[in-house]
């Protein structure tokens, strides 16, 4: 099951936060996602075309976890206008295609997952966390953590809904 990230939910907030104080979202800082790109930082790559990269997560949530992200950077997904609509479809048909190579023939979901928390967990922290949904992330008040647009393919496994 995908839960909130290492601290919880407020860890991703405070993560969110301090990336929107940073100056991050508007391309004014590299993102991982931009070092991944330009292969300074490294990346299990599974397909790459003129559009976008598609590259297994380093702490994956599920048996088969990967991101596409698309080449040109689009900090948020508020930012996308109608010149954006092929590309934003293109990365949906990549990310089912990379999943069929990947033998998700049963399923799989696309959308941001956050992980487990450490620790023991309330009720009511528990049942928080069952309703995070999968999502988009989008600006400071949406958790977005990293301001380029990305989605995770998560399968290989039964996973829970609602998401989280």
């Amino acid at each position: 099951r995908c839960y909130a990230a290492p601290g919880g939910q407020d860890g991703e907030v405070a993560k969110a936060q301090r990336a929107a104080a940073a100056g991050d979202e508007p391309q004014q800082q590299p993102t991982i996602f931009s070092k991944i790109l330009a292969r300074t930082v490294p990346a299990t790559i599974l397909y790459e075309d003129d559009k976008c990269l598609v590259f297994r997560d380093v702490a994956p949530q599920a048996p088969v976890h990967f991101l596409v992200i698309p080449k040109r950077p689009i900090p948020r997904v508020s930012r996308v206008g109608p010149e954006d609509t092929e590309l934003l479809g293109h990365l949906l048909v990549v990310a089912s295609q990379t999943a069929r190579a990947e033998g998700l023939a049963d399923g799989y979901r696309v959308g941001e997952c956050r992980r487990r928390p450490r620790g023991p967990v309330s009720l009511r922290r528990r049942d928080a966390l069952r309703s995070l949904p999968a999502v988009i992330n989008d600006g400071k008040h949406g958790a977005q953590s990293v301001y380029h647009l990305h989605l995770h393919v998560l399968g290989g496994r039964q996973l829970g809904w609602p998401p989280g």
